[in-house]
């Protein structure tokens, strides 16, 4: 976050917190930590603010929007694109599609983002001042340029499977992540319609990564918005991939409608051996056939009896008018 931090300090925030909190104090020279990929020098405003641009607390302040800005930035432009060219529009004619469900879909994501924002800081705070193993130049070994990459993926996926599993506890389910299972029959939008501390629990492997194994810098970022966007594609409802190893849209589709199946961020492997994995029906992969009606009801019948086991009442509003007991 050192380099996010340099480049927006450089041509934006060094001259707003000069403005805000102004210092008579000569400007102070810093070390750029993205002079190591590029030639950026500091801004004539950089050192003019009672909060130097090495205060935690600015730091924080500037991180906690950003990460809000990014992260509701991302998720409706992805999840919008992903509406427009990808979402199954006969997906909304489901007989569990809810009533006004994307605008609460939408209205859920855009409240917990700033909330998972404000408590994933001090992640960013600890790698700042240079608690992490992020590194901007040598890695470890000549390979490991390009072994962090599925070492980052097959972490975070063990780590995944087994805090959304433990989401599933009946002791802890109905208060933390039944929110994100109100959508039976899940649109883009409901890619971060979380309860905060569920979206963060989850997001927690991905920061604790780099506190245990190095990261370059640069990779960091990048996965940070693969992984952003991975979770508006498993909601997609595009069923792309038959792989038996990816957990595709395919499998999320069978989380959101039987619940306790396909735990899994990227891979199977934790479900196959975790015994919850549910392979897709090969009738999900024919467009014909996935939003026929007969796929429909057998859906629907299956769908309703593990409500009444896991919830016991469903308090859901469907589009038909219909709320079920």
């Amino acid at each position: 976050m050192d380099l996010v931090l340099d480049i927006v300090d450089t041509f934006v925030l060094d001259r707003v917190y000069a403005i805000l909190l102004p210092s008579n104090t000569t400007a102070i020279e810093y070390n750029q930590n993205i002079a190591q990929y590029i030639n950026l020098p500091p801004s004539e405003w950089a050192g003019k603010s009672l909060l130097p641009r090495d205060s935690p607390f600015r730091q924080g302040i500037t991180l906690f929007f950003l990460t809000w800005l990014f992260g509701a930035l991302t998720y409706l432009t992805t999840s919008t694109l992903s509406y427009i060219f990808i979402f199954d529009k006969k997906s909304t004619t489901h007989p569990k599609f809810l009533t006004r469900q994307i605008p609460l879909e939408i209205q859920s994501a855009l409240l917990a983002i700033p909330q998972m924002a404000l408590l994933t800081i001090p992640f960013f705070l600890l790698e700042l001042h240079g608690y992490s193993r992020l590194y901007s130049s040598t890695p470890p070994f000549p390979a490991y340029t390009y072994l962090q990459f599925p070492f980052f993926i097959a972490f975070t996926d063990f780590a995944i499977y087994w805090i959304h599993r433990f989401e599933h506890h009946p002791a802890v389910y109905k208060w933390l992540h039944k929110p994100h299972h109100k959508w039976i029959v899940p649109t883009p939008y409901a890619s971060f319609a979380f309860h905060p501390l569920d979206g963060w629990a989850q997001s927690m492997p991905y920061h604790i990564f780099p506190f245990l194994f190095p990261l370059e810098k640069r990779v960091y970022l990048a996965l940070f918005a693969f992984v952003t966007v991975w979770t508006v594609l498993i909601h997609d409802g595009e069923y792309a991939t038959k792989s038996p190893i990816v957990n595709g849209s395919a499998c999320h589709t069978y989380h959101h409608l039987y619940f306790n199946y396909n735990y899994g961020q990227f891979t199977t492997l934790w479900d196959r051996l975790g015994g919850s994995y549910r392979q897709p029906e090969a009738d999900l992969f024919n467009r014909e056939t996935k939003m026929g009606e007969e796929q429909w009801d057998k859906q629907v019948r299956e769908m309703e009896r593990v409500v009444r086991e896991v919830e016991g009442v469903d308090e859901r509003v469907y589009m038909n008018g219909k709320k079920e007991q």
